[in-house]
């Protein structure tokens, strides 16, 4: 027997030597314990250090762990053997070391890196875009004078507005081909594009009464048409090209006369070179192999796409019949627009990582919609004010078409395209009747009570994760 047996409480065996091999947990409680004396097994300290030292080694891969066996699919992954777990770090198997690390450091879960911005707006062709959208104004500048005054007007904005509408249908469906295939969208525009200029310019020309106003309206529906290829396909420094001529005359208008020639001639040749840029992107967009297994989508889809752009031509016709530098204004900021839109739809994102409820992604949603739209008014304000235009219907009419272009991204279509054919409807119904309170007051009710339609639609529907994920 190792000492006497106690016959009694508190008796004699509190005086026994007890004699004990310390393991890694009850040296712990060796300072609590008063009258047991612990001998250490050579080489412990060592050990208990070497286990320390690999618990900071591997502190940033042992601190997501929720479980000791992911512990040790790692040390297994370190190449670390029974024999070294045993002599170098003093435990019996690789699970009980796992074990001692998993308790030695702590439970830390750090989030996954950020991921690029998948929306990043692409600056340089946003901001072309914007000016191509003006750039085609400056033919009017130059050839405006060599028109005759009676029915040219009301021929161009004819044959305008069905360019306009067709050109945005027809660019809805080529999208939706060039998700199956270039040479897809290819066939579409080169179908498309020619039906659109020639119904254009036969509406167009049968209003103008002059062989020079109709041949101001050919050129126009044939350079909408050819333009809209383009842009489709990605090709704006090539239609920045074809501009050249007309830009380069108009600028020197100030200090030189060109002449009636090259009044004339100029527009006809940046259509020239429009169309023919266009036939050249085609060409290399059909030469491609066709994509096996794609289905047409039906032309119905692409329907409101095309009542929108008649529905937007005939606001922004009625905004400029009085203030026609209003509309330069709201057409260069198109390219500002676009930015925005690739802009709502990154920070979107950015608030659905950052955000737990759907009540607080709503209320992020709201403020990323605020702030985007007034980036985007901002600076049409000052604008306004320097071309002595109605800055309340220029600013209402801006977000009409933003928020409309803001749903059309996410798939919601039919909404904008009614909401702007109402107000279309009934500021051009007072336009024409003449009938009070006048049609400047009517078209700023008519986009104010759009604008607020479409930015409620805006923050119900888009205000919801589902919609951005």
């Amino acid at each position: 027997m190792s000492g006497p047996m106690a016959l009694e409480p508190g008796g004699a065996e509190q005086d026994t030597l007890a004699l004990r091999l310390v393991d890694e947990r009850a040296a712990a409680r060796r300072a609590s314990d008063q009258h047991t004396l612990a001998l250490v097994r050579p080489g412990h300290d060592a050990r208990r250090d070497a286990v320390d030292r690999l618990a900071a080694e591997l502190a940033d891969r042992v601190a997501p762990a929720v479980h000791p066996y992911e512990v040790a699919a790692l040390l297994e992954s370190e190449g670390l053997t029974g024999e070294v777990i045993e002599e170098r770090y003093g435990h019996r198997d690789l699970f009980s070391l796992a074990t001692a690390l998993y308790e030695r450091v702590p439970r830390s879960f750090p989030d996954p890196p950020r991921p690029a911005d998948p929306w990043r707006p692409d600056h340089v062709r946003c901001a072309l875009r914007g000016a191509l959208f003006a750039l085609p104004g400056l033919a009017y500048a130059l050839a405006g004078r060599l028109l005759p005054g009676d029915g040219t007007v009301r021929a161009l904005v004819v044959a305008g507005l069905l360019s306009w509408a067709w050109n945005q249908a027809l660019g809805h469906r080529a999208y939706l081909r060039l998700a199956t295939g270039r040479r897809e969208a290819g066939r579409t525009l080169m179908k498309g594009a020619p039906a659109g200029a020639a119904a254009a310019t036969a509406a167009g020309a049968s209003l103008a009464g002059s062989g020079a106003a109709a041949l101001a309206v050919t050129v126009q529906s044939g350079y909408l048409a050819a333009a809209g290829v383009l842009l489709v396909l990605g090709r704006e420094r090539l239609l920045l090209a074809a501009l050249v001529p007309v830009a380069a005359g108009a600028v020197a208008l100030p200090w030189w006369e060109p002449g009636d020639v090259l009044r004339a001639g100029l527009p006809v040749l940046s259509l020239l070179g429009a169309v023919a840029a266009a036939g050249w992107v085609l060409r290399g967009a059909l030469a491609g192999a066709p994509a096996p297994g794609g289905v047409r989508p039906h032309p119905l889809r692409s329907l409101p796409y095309g009542l929108f752009g008649l529905a937007a031509g005939s606001l922004v016709f009625l905004a400029g019949r009085h203030h026609p530098w209003a509309v330069v204004a709201l057409t260069l900021s198109m390219g500002p627009a676009e930015w925005l839109l690739y802009r709502y739809r990154g920070l979107s994102v950015a608030a659905l990582r950052s955000t737990a409820t759907p009540a607080g992604f709503r209320a992020r949603s709201a403020a990323v919609l605020a702030g985007c739209l007034l980036a985007y008014l901002g600076p049409l304000l000052p604008a306004a004010l320097l071309v002595d235009a109605d800055p309340v219907t220029l600013l209402l009419l801006a977000a009409v078409l933003w928020t409309s272009l803001l749903l059309q991204a996410f798939g919601v279509a039919w909404l904008p395209a009614v909401l702007c054919l109402a107000a279309a409807a009934g500021a051009g119904a007072v336009a024409l009747t003449g009938s009070p309170p006048g049609p400047a007051t009517v078209l700023a009710l008519c986009c104010g009570g759009a604008a607020l339609c479409l930015t409620a639609c805006v923050l119900r529907l888009l205000g919801r994760p589902a919609a951005h994920a």
